[in-house]
């Protein structure tokens, strides 16, 4: 699963690297990171909502901000890889 994180300049003093962070060490926790990777992704276009993500190749664009990411990640992308 290819997880990509906005990081243009509205979305990183938006919080964009704190929530990289954050993703990465729910990876760790969750013994994942043979199943996600985490990349970078320039502007996605939808600069006034919260940092934007998305996965692997869907249309769906997430916008994040640093407080909600665990709940991105456990609802978003520990719920895909239990199917």
């Amino acid at each position: 699963m290819n997880v990509h994180i906005c990081i243009g300049s509205s979305c990183y003093r938006k919080g964009s690297k704190d929530i990289i962070t954050i993703l990465e060490r729910l990876i760790t926790i969750h013994n994942v990171k043979d199943k996600v990777t985490l990349m970078g992704s320039f502007c996605m276009g939808h600069c006034t909502e919260g940092v934007c993500v998305t996965i692997d190749d869907e249309d769906k664009i997430y916008s994040l901000s640093p407080a909600k990411t665990e709940e991105f990640f456990v609802k978003e992308i520990l719920g895909r890889l239990k199917k």
